[in-house]
């Protein structure tokens, strides 16, 4: 059977190529990506996936399912494909996709003589609308017994963490006025941003070495000689400790009041989209993972206990059900993401062809815990004590 998969994988190369490129070349954002959902859902009903569009209610999610001889375990490969603004694919969600489609394929070619099923759900807005968590919510992953994923990187590592994350939105209102002539008849509410930014600096050294904050201004005003009447600006709130974040996302809230009451502007605060939880790392998929890695001869690293790392919606997946998501190298040498190194790198022949390896580890894990019960139960038992 592993010949099989391994075999499929190999003869799909050009179309898992050209439909990663064609993601790449068309960068659609979060909520737009509808070219990417009709190009991967053609390929799969193609293959005899039976594929379910609007998936959760959401226009650009989908899942495709393919069962087996019978009934028994479900492993759920799940296809990323948003672009970043301004950027494009500098995250490498077209490999996302190509890879879990790829593992797929490989399959497919051996669950005629298995028990149990696989499916890939399409993952719209990782980059900021989280539809994983609100697949969670909706449900989605009922029934499914493990979720794998896999994302480029500059580095081949089978497991980490990731931040859980809040993004912030805080809007002040203020009084226009002239800024010479009448400035004291103003109220500056770019002022109250650039309070609350300091105020956020200041608090950083009371603040635990895994909690990130970065924010930008969104609105500063339209004219150098108008006091602004309204300012805003974004923030994203993160931490490793998923029990600390609250507590966190209270302290930037208390520097934006407090800069309100300073400038005498009037404070709006918006809490934006879900909650991307922090990944629930399990440790005999990691294992699996390695293993299969090693196979193919990738060099393995491991992630720095703290720092280094992002956030994702895949983490609000792993609360749920047993989860992976590993990274594989797309380079000779390490890379940060969101960059044009990045994206550059995500075009290139190597990312091409670990694209197929990522694709070739993932089908070969979701074949073991497919027909090894007590790896399964293993799986299942570090989800449930960990």
């Amino acid at each position: 059977m592993r010949e099989k998969v391994l075999k499929a994988i190999d003869e799909a190369e050009g179309r898992l190529k050209s439909l990663s490129m064609r993601i790449y070349e068309n960068p659609e954002l979060a909520w737009q990506e509808h070219r990417a959902v009709g190009w991967i859902c053609e390929e799969l009903e193609g293959e005899g996936f039976q594929v379910e569009r609007s998936f959760c209610g959401m226009d650009t999610a989908f899942r495709a399912r393919l069962r087996g001889r019978a009934e028994g375990p479900v492993v759920a490969l799940l296809a990323e494909y948003d672009a970043l603004p301004g950027l494009g694919h500098a995250c490498g969600h077209h490999l996302i996709a190509g890879m879990a489609v790829g593992a797929a394929l490989g399959l497919k070619e051996v669950l005629p003589e298995l028990e149990g099923e696989v499916q890939v759900i399409g993952t719209p807005a990782e980059e900021g609308g989280g539809a994983k968590a609100k697949m969670v919510e909706e449900g989605a992953f009922d029934g499914v017994d493990v979720a794998m994923m896999m994302h480029p990187s500059g580095r081949t590592i089978p497991a980490r963490g990731s931040l859980a994350v809040r993004s912030l939105e805080f809007v002040f209102h203020g009084r226009a006025a002239h800024a010479a002539a009448d400035p004291e008849k103003g109220i500056n509410a770019l002022d109250a941003v650039v309070q609350t930014f300091n105020s956020i600096n200041a608090l950083r050294q009371q603040l635990p070495d895994d909690v990130r904050i970065h924010g930008i201004i969104t609105d500063g005003g339209q004219a150098v000689n108008v006091i602004p009447e309204r300012a805003s600006m974004r923030l994203g709130v993160r931490t490793l400790r998923q029990e600390f974040l609250n507590e966190l996302v209270e302290k930037v809230e208390m520097c934006a009041r407090g800069a309100a009451m300073a400038t005498g502007a009037k404070l709006e605060v918006r809490r934006l989209g879900p909650v991307y939880a922090a990944m629930k790392v399990n440790r005999p998929l990691a294992r699996i993972i390695e293993g299969h890695f090693r196979e193919f001869g990738l060099e393995i690293y491991e992630p720095p206990p703290t720092g280094g790392m992002g956030s994702t919606d895949m983490g609000n997946v792993s609360r749920v059900v047993p989860a992976a998501h590993p990274y594989i190298s797309i380079s000779h040498k390490d890379i940060p993401g969101h960059s044009e190194e990045f994206k550059e790198a995500g075009r290139s022949p190597l990312a091409l062809e670990r694209m197929l390896v990522g694709a070739k580890v993932l089908a070969l894990t979701a074949l073991d815990l497919l027909t090894d019960r007590e790896l399964l139960e293993e799986v299942k038992r570090d989800f449930r004590e960990g």
